[in-house]
């Protein structure tokens, strides 16, 4: 009976083990593109123990990209700003440039194909200067019971 207790003990823990399962080939998605290699025809990287730095680079297809920055002093905190500007041709055949400056005010883009706030209202224009001319009738925006308008 013992030897029957055993058997079957050793039998139900072999079954019980996890079988080997093979797993299951899938590929990998790699990057995808034109599959053409752009070369990197100049590249220029300098950094300078203060904290400033300049990188340039320029690629057989025509992009270009150049940036210099550093930190800016007169302020608690340092800040660094950088300035660059990059170039490329659009797939239709447009040149695009920017320029750009990265401070404690953001990053700031300029180029002619960056798209432009409409002009403000002749309405709005003369309430803001109507707005500017009283402040005495500002009441922070805080509604006061009895008052009309």
């Amino acid at each position: 009976m013992q030897l029957l207790i055993t058997l079957s003990a050793l039998i139900w823990c072999a079954t019980a083990l996890p079988q080997y399962r093979p797993r299951p080939n899938i590929p990998i998605p790699g990057p995808t593109g034109t599959g053409r290699i752009i070369a990197i025809v100049k590249q220029q990287q300098d950094v300078n123990v203060d904290g400033s730095y300049q990188w340039s680079y320029e690629t057989e297809n025509g992009i270009q990209a150049e940036e210099r920055g550093a930190l800016k002093s007169g302020s608690p905190d340092p800040i660094l700003e950088a300035q660059g500007s990059f170039s490329y041709t659009a797939d239709d055949g447009t040149p695009i440039q920017v320029q750009y400056i990265s401070n404690e005010n953001g990053f700031q883009p300029q180029g002619n194909h960056l798209p432009t706030p409409p002009p403000i209202p002749p309405a709005i224009l003369k309430a803001l200067e109507y707005n500017a001319a009283h402040p005495e009738e500002d009441d922070g925006g805080v509604p006061r019971p009895g008052r009309l308008g």
